[in-house]
């Protein structure tokens, strides 16, 4: 039975390594985001500062393990085997509920998950305990520090509040300074708000990069024989003088002498800080556990009790964490940033909502987010009422953002905001924290830094008519998400140690295969997703400014609708021939998906026509027409999906043998003009379409018959009112997509050899 708790040792440590690239995954949006939306500085050079960040912070993070050791629940009160299972529940838990939220996209808490799950853990030990001894419920708070859970709680309210409010306020007044014009303004401003921002952010790394490690502890003659951290705390108003005067004397030497951008300075200090205070604190949610295991296990080993009878005491005193773990674990970390794609993944969904203008909006609108949104514009629209126009045009002069034009004929990505915007939320978000340390108070450093980011972007106007509601909705989606991430981390945790607790060994074996399973899954998923977002048959939007560009480059789109076009329709008639609801349910996914990437074409014509040459206006009129026709034959397709699903799905009669045989029909004779059609597409042979298009009213004639025929067959011998809606249902969603797709190679004929007295992007007369 001993041999039990070495293994669960090792699995620990293969979780601890697990846990730390899921939890790099989720958190490295803390540091990255600001410099990557703003472009400041280059990807490359944002990774080497991050990972020097994070190697400083993961061999000062000592201090931080006690966490958990003795934070959240007494450890005197358990014994050793009790305390191995605790944190083996921990352990699954919070890698599973990571990677889910990491596979989501969705940046969430590594705090409050592990808080919660060592909660939740210690409590359903607690009243296993209670139970067997025949004790009463109320006897739980001896075995919980029940201060903590609340001390959490509340500060996840007020990172939350505070965070969005400061964010935005500052943000405001630093526009209002600086205006979008920034680089234009005098040398002292810039050295200023240099001077200002770059105290904040190294006074973070004072107070949260080191505040929290072994050195905070030492005393020194320099300073009066105080310790390190007693000095940080009771010289606060002269260190931060000091340091303004200090930094925004070298702000204005560095500008006026060496040419520094002040600002891409500032937001490379202050991601190396954010790094640095993300290893230096937050390592102890992914390896804290595993090393309090390892040390209660050494304990327990030299005692020579039984693992029942071992209390666990020792884990209330102060242990060093060995300095060979935390190396290790900041070489995993620096290894993840550098690979993992998932904490890219993350990383956008923050970018995205706080991004300047457009962007391809990952969430819905909902009802909430447009009560919201209307109550902001009620409020917007009063104050503006009370403030002198004068004033307002002043204001709105400020908040002007300038005007950039895009090369010709090439792709070009702004930033998601300016250096202001991602210098602010590094100097809020350093401000906020370091505060929180110094009062003890237990506020979550992805919380800030998201709320900072949000809250900056809304002050900076980047939440616009055209976005807003779908902003507030992502916004409000991550807080749920954060909420939900404490109650599922209790939940799940304390499931998992439930069933730990009776099965013992064989449960711990069973457990850790279905997390290996989950990871593996949710991994192949991931990496499954990423490939298609890849795949050749995406659609890609028209960048060219003129007729001839517009026709060279659609033809790509044409090719791959023909493609994927002729696969859904051939599916929907398989499925409903071998009633095969599973190929079903994916093909009406494909349709769905197909219909969302020619709407997001659709959504991008105002940059298509912006960006078009004074002399080829033209295209418009036929790139809109494509885009009109390939919606409708989407539509078509997404409808056929549709309702063969349902049928199926629904359980009624099969199609007959007639029905099914005349669809295969005209699936053959559909797949030979869909096949020629994309070969001509992919050689660029367009003077080839004329001798498909001059074939299509044989199809239409085949579809019209077939109708003809089964309204003979309702009048004389059909006796299913559903085969009939159905069959109906996708011989008239044929016709409409044939017509479609001939009004596509007819447009494209015109433009391409010249109208017959028409004029580019004149619609052809068919019906």
């Amino acid at each position: 039975m001993d041999n039990i708790y070495l293994l669960m040792i090792i699995a620990l440590a293969a979780l601890a390594i697990a846990d730390l690239v899921v939890g790099v995954s989720n958190d490295a949006v803390n540091f990255l985001n600001s410099a990557i939306g703003s472009k400041a500085i280059s990807f490359r050079t944002i990774m080497i500062v991050s990972s020097l960040g994070i190697a400083f912070g993961a061999i000062f993070s000592s201090g931080m393990m006690e966490v958990a050791r003795k934070g959240i629940f007494n450890p005197g009160e358990f014994y050793f085997d009790e305390i191995m299972f605790i944190f083996m529940a921990v352990m699954i838990t919070d890698i599973l509920l990571l990677d889910f939220f990491n596979t989501l996209g969705m940046p969430t808490s590594t705090t409050v998950s592990i808080v919660f799950e060592l909660l939740g853990a210690a409590v359903a030990m607690a009243l296993i305990k209670i139970g067997s001894d025949g004790g009463s419920f109320g006897e739980v708070l001896k075995y919980i520090n029940t201060t903590k859970a609340t001390e959490i709680i509340s500060g996840i309210l007020l990172s939350v509040i505070i965070s969005f409010s400061i964010g935005a306020i500052v943000q405001w007044i630093s526009r209002l300074l600086l205006s979008y014009d920034f680089q234009k303004k005098a040398k002292w401003v810039g050295a200023v708000f240099g001077g200002i921002a770059l105290t904040a952010i190294t006074y973070f790394i004072f107070m949260k990069g080191i505040g929290g490690t072994p050195f905070a502890s030492q005393s020194y003659d320099i300073i009066g024989g105080m310790k390190i951290s007693e000095f940080l705390e009771s010289q606060v108003y002269v260190i931060i003088a000091i340091s303004v005067i200090f930094w925004s004397l070298m702000a204005f030497v560095l500008t006026s002498l060496a040419r520094v951008n002040i600002y891409k300075l500032t937001i490379g200090v202050g991601t190396f800080a954010l790094a640095l205070a993300f290893a230096g604190n937050d390592l102890v949610n992914f390896i804290g556990v595993p090393i309090a295991a390892y040390q209660s296990f050494e304990a327990w080993t030299a005692s020579g009790l039984p693992a029942s009878e071992f209390s666990m005491n020792v884990l209330a005193t102060k242990v060093p964490t060995p300095t060979l773990f935390l190396f290790i674990s900041g070489m995993v970390m620096v290894a993840t940033l550098w690979l993992s794609k998932k904490a890219r993944h993350v990383a956008a969904t923050e970018i995205n909502l706080a991004r300047e203008g457009e962007a391809k909006e990952r969430f819905e609108a909902t009802f909430l987010s447009r009560g919201l949104v209307q109550f902001s514009m009620m409020v917007a629209t009063y104050t503006r009422t009370v403030i002198p126009e004068s004033v307002r045009q002043k204001l709105d002069k400020r908040f002007e953002k300038p005007v950039v034009k895009l090369p010709k004929g090439k792709v070009h990505e702004l930033p998601a905001f300016d250096m202001v915007r991602a210098a602010v939320n590094l100097m809020v978000a350093g401000i906020l924290i370091s505060v929180a340390t110094s009062y003890k108070l237990p506020l979550s450093t992805t919380y800030v830094t998201f709320m900072v980011a949000m809250g900056t972007s809304l002050a900076d106007r980047a939440w616009g008519s055209e976005s807003a509601v779908y902003r507030v909705a992502g916004v409000l989606s991550v807080i749920g998400g954060w909420f939900m991430t404490a109650l599922i981390a209790f939940v799940a945790s304390g499931v998992i140690l439930t069933i730990i607790s009776f099965g013992k060994g064989t449960a711990i074996g069973i457990l850790l295969f279905i997390a290996v399973l989950i990871l593996a899954r949710n991994y192949i998923s991931h990496q499954k997703k990423s490939q298609e977002l890849k795949a050749e048959d995406s659609l890609r939007r028209a960048e060219s400014s003129s007729l001839h560009g517009v026709i060279t480059e659609s033809a790509h789109n044409i090719s791959n609708v023909l493609k994927r076009s002729h696969k859904i329709y051939s599916n929907s008639m398989n499925g409903l021939s071998k009633q095969d609801l599973v190929l079903l349910e994916k093909n009406k996914k494909q349709s769905a998906k197909l219909s969302a990437e020619i709407d997001d074409l659709r959504n991008s014509i105002f940059y298509f026509i912006k960006n078009l040459d004074e002399s080829s206006v033209g295209a418009s009129n036929f790139y809109i027409n494509i885009l009109g026709y390939l919606q409708d034959m989407a539509q078509s397709l997404e409808y056929i999906g549709k309702v063969s699903h349902k049928h199926i799905h629904n359980k009624h009669k099969k199609l007959k043998y007639n029905q099914v045989k005349e669809l295969k029909e005209i699936d053959e004779k559909l797949e030979e003009m869909l096949s020629q059609s994309k070969d001509i597409f992919d050689q660029a042979a367009f003077d080839k379409i004329g001798k498909i298009v001059d074939r299509h009213p044989e199809l239409l004639e085949m579809v019209s018959q077939k109708i003809d025929k089964q309204v003979d067959r309702t009048r004389s011998e059909e006796s299913s009112p559903k085969n009939t809606t159905l069959y109906f249902s996708l011989l008239l969603e044929t016709r409409d997509f044939i017509t479609a797709t001939i009004n596509l190679l007819e447009e494209y004929r015109i433009a391409h050899q010249g109208p017959d007295n028409r004029l580019p992007g004149e619609k052809p007369p068919i019906s």
